[in-house]
Parts: C-alpha cells; sequence; structure tokens
C-alpha cells in the first residue's frame, strides 16, 4: 500500500480487506470500501489506485460493486469532469444498507425456495421429514425478517438503546412471565 496512507489508515484499509473477503466480498473491494469511508473528502479512481497502489481497471470494477451495494455513492465536483465517491458518514446508515442488501440477496432468495418447497405434495417419509425441518427453517427465517423490518424501522438513537438493552430485554420477558404467575396477576 502506498506510503501516501498514514499508519492508522494503512492498518485500518488492510485488515478491512482481510474481513471483507472473510464477509464473501473482494478483498479488493473491501480495501477500497475502507478507504472511501475513512477519507476526508470525496476520491477519484485515480486516488483510489494510486494511493492503494491497484490497477485502475481493479478499482473500476470495486467501484461498480461498492455501489451496486449502495455503499459508496457517486459525486461530481464542479468544475471537474472525473467522478468522484464518498461513503455514507453514519455508521448506522452503513449497517442498515448491509443488512438489507443481504436480506436482499440471500434471505429472499432462501425464503422463496423454501416457500416452493414447501408447496410440493409429499409423498414419501423421508420427503415429510424434510419438509417438515424446511418448515422449521422457513418458520423461523420469517419471524426474523419480520424482526428486521420493525427494527428497520426504528431511527438510529432508538435502535442504539434497544441494543445496549442486551440482556435486560430478557430479564424482563422472564420477570413479566413471573407477574403472569403469582396470584392476581394479570394474564
Amino acid at each position: 500500500m502506498s506510503s501516501a496512507l498514514t499508519p492508522l489508515v494503512r492498518s485500518f484499509v488492510s485488515h478491512f480487506g482481510e474481513m471483507g473477503s472473510r464477509w464473501g466480498i473482494n478483498r479488493t473491494v473491501g480495501q477500497i470500501y475502507a478507504l472511501i469511508y475513512v477519507s476526508s473528502r470525496p476520491l477519484n479512481a485515480d486516488e483510489i489506485a494510486e494511493s492503494l497502489e491497484f490497477s485502475r481497471s481493479n478499482v473500476s470494477m470495486g467501484l461498480k460493486e461498492l455501489q451496486a451495494w449502495r455503499l459508496v455513492h457517486l459525486r461530481h465536483l464542479a468544475g471537474d469532469r472525473r467522478e468522484y465517491f464518498e461513503a455514507p458518514a453514519d455508521a448506522w446508515e452503513v449497517f442498515r444498507t448491509l443488512a438489507e442488501e443481504r436480506r436482499r440477496r440471500e434471505i429472499e432468495p432462501t425464503l422463496t425456495m423454501l416457500r416452493n418447497a414447501l408447496l410440493d405434495e409429499a409423498t414419501t417419509p423421508e420427503d415429510r421429514f424434510a419438509q417438515a425441518r424446511m418448515k422449521g427453517m422457513h418458520d423461523l427465517i420469517e419471524l426474523m425478517t419480520s424482526w428486521f423490518d420493525d427494527v428497520q424501522r426504528l431511527d438510529a438513537a432508538t435502535l442504539a438503546q434497544l441494543m445496549k438493552m442486551g440482556a435486560k430485554v430478557q430479564r424482563l420477558l422472564e420477570l413479566k412471565d413471573k407477574i403472569k404467575l403469582v396470584p392476581g396477576g394479570r394474564s
């Protein structure tokens, strides 16, 4: 990586590339995103290629993928014909975008396949067993996507508050169940 990057930025970009490959994205794409995310200004493809010492064609392909994921936005600067790219500054927006894209690309096709499989008539014991398992998976994914829809509607402050509650939510639900069991408790 170019020596023009500070050690802090170089470390972040390198780590993000390694993590990206574990998340199913190309290492190069992860590094391009990381550089754009921590940049204080929009960057053009030539600047990205020079900073990361990547070929211009690799940068162009990476930028197209990041745009398809809606993780970078194209900007034009007055008096400059080049295209510049920036990442949303709000980490919550990035998280929501990633979650929405993963849902669209991974969860929805799985739900469609499960729905279709459950519509098929099971004629053998093996198929009935398989369908019962698929039904359990389908129901769990449906519940999770319904919960995801509810969470997506929350503003960032409320979502952060909910996440900070963590295990307290479980204790609250357990307390609610105990209150139901107490004589005179509501049911």
